[in-house]
């Protein structure tokens, strides 16, 4: 062996030995007991109670059906090429083929276990208000079916499906919600961005919000507020307590950047019970109506009217023939109370009586020149008649419209040469309370000129509507839409 080998294998040698020593055999302590205790101090795990309310949370893919043209199905060199030159590429019926795209993703919550789940209404939504062509659900342990929408409301943003499954499948236990507190622990459970069911935790930071105007004009809200982490995707998933009992269902969120800053909103359960049985048993939700236009109550009008707070719902004006009207209701009272339940705001007026049946008999607790009355009051159907017979009805929800005649142009200073249909009264639930106002008038419906309320209904049309109105003088275009 020549010298230089002898020290190259010395050399190998010597750094094994270095090896060795800097790394020597790993040993760790184990413990793979379940932790339960820090010495004699218990340790608070909710492990077990998501283990038990997770399976019941699922993952919920809307989709719609796309129509790929040509264009789209070309070679990208032909589509470069044409781009260049400014010039279609033939686009006809032979050329067009369907597919199904996934554009929306969401969560639900199983709550019968012959398949009944319940989500957001958005989240089974697609562009302009239409429901999706197919709305997939993944269970927990990947199972996927494709679901029945049973029926959805906009109004507070609840849908409930329906699945087949195979056999029984885990259901959540639903708690009252009325008997939240704000400090009570909680956890969202969902399946936030699409990576799979998340569980998030934090605490009720309030209750009863029903002035956020999420779910736009018209609507009914009645928020339970939680910094759990809420993001998108997690629409339609489970709020829970400390109990693995489902709160409410979680909905929207607060935030500048699309993800969670500690303002998530959730459906509380009663609320959602309420709507969903509604639409499994009669595919609408009915709702009651008192027949007037409630504003909140500021210090100065409180002050004005005498009254120690502002708690109530000041009546500001009373529609004609309604059934707060046929009650004995007037414009200046405040409203404290209907039947058993404190009356704090207008909003929560509105959300009250929408949740009552129509045809139902109300006491309504009320304050009037500092006396205290107590009126009963039958409530009508908000899609139903609340007017004179001279007004027409069912055309815009909440919205009345009524042929224009002397009296109506003289008590509204109405020109002469004005001539459409008049918009004589627009009910605060209306979801198109912040569109359209009382004394308007609508002199052409999507291009074409209207008198009377019937014109004006032959004029609609599912999706959007070109509206040109009459106001104050002014003429304007406003867009309405209208749903299937």
């Amino acid at each position: 062996m020549k010298p230089t080998s002898f020290i190259f294998f010395t050399g190998i040698i010597v750094s094994s030995l270095c090896v060795a020593e800097k790394n020597p055999e790993l040993r760790v302590i184990e413990d793979k007991r379940v932790v339960t205790a820090i010495g004699e101090m218990p340790v608070v795990s909710y492990a077990d109670v998501l283990e038990k309310a997770t399976p019941s949370v699922v993952a919920v893919y809307s989709s719609q059906i796309i129509q790929s043209s040509y264009y789209q199905r070309a070679p990208q060199g032909i589509q470069d090429l044409f781009r260049q030159w400014g010039r279609p590429l033939p686009d006809t019926e032979l050329d067009q083929k369907e597919r199904l795209e996934r554009v929306g993703v969401g969560s639900g919550v199983i709550i019968s276990e012959d398949g009944y789940i319940v989500t957001n209404h958005h989240v089974v939504q697609v562009h302009h208000g239409k429901a999706a062509d197919e709305i997939r659900v993944r269970l927990s342990d990947g199972i996927e079916y494709v679901a029945t929408l049973i029926g959805s409301d906009e109004k507070t943003d609840v849908a409930i499906l329906k699945i087949e499954p195979d056999e029984a499948l885990p259901i959540v236990t639903i708690a009252d919600s009325a008997k939240l507190r704000v400090g009570d622990i909680v956890f969202a459970i969902g399946n936030p961005l699409d990576v799979g069911l998340t569980a998030t935790r934090g605490i009720i930071s309030a209750l009863g919000r029903d002035s956020s105007g999420i779910l736009g004009p018209g609507a009914y809200e009645n928020f339970i507020q939680t910094d759990a982490s809420v993001n998108l995707g997690n629409s339609g998933g489970a709020l829970i307590d400390a109990a693995g009992r489902l709160v409410g269902i979680n909905t929207a969120i607060v935030s500048g950047s699309g993800g969670s800053i500690g303002i998530g909103f959730a459906i509380p359960t009663n609320m959602v019970l309420n709507v969903v049985t509604n639409l499994i048993e009669s595919g609408e939700v009915p709702r009651g109506l008192l027949g007037l236009i409630p504003v909140n109550l500021t210090p100065d009008l409180a002050d004005a009217f005498d009254l120690p707070s502002t708690r109530g719902a000041l009546v500001n004006q009373v529609q004609a023939g309604s059934p707060a009207e046929k009650g004995g209701i007037r414009h200046g009272d405040i409203i404290l109370k209907v039947d058993d339940v404190e009356i704090e705001s207008a909003p929560q007026l509105r959300l009250v009586v929408s949740q009552m049946r129509p045809g139902r008999k109300v006491e309504v607790a009320l304050i009037r020149h500092n006396d205290k009355l107590t009126l009963s009051v039958v409530l009508g159907r908000l899609s139903g008649s609340v007017a004179s017979s001279e007004v027409e009805q069912g055309i815009l929800d909440g919205v009345l419209l009524e042929a224009i005649d002397k009296r109506s142009r003289k008590g509204l200073g109405i020109p002469d040469e004005v001539d459409g249909v008049l918009i004589s009264d627009v009910l605060a639930e209306s979801p198109y309370a912040d569109l359209m106002a009382r004394g308007m008038v609508t002199l052409e419906v999507n291009g074409a000129a209207v008198t009377t309320p019937e014109q004006f209904k032959e004029q609609l049309q599912e999706g959007v509507n070109r509206l040109y109105i009459w106001s104050s003088g002014t003429n304007q275009f406003i867009v309405i839409r209208i749903q299937e």
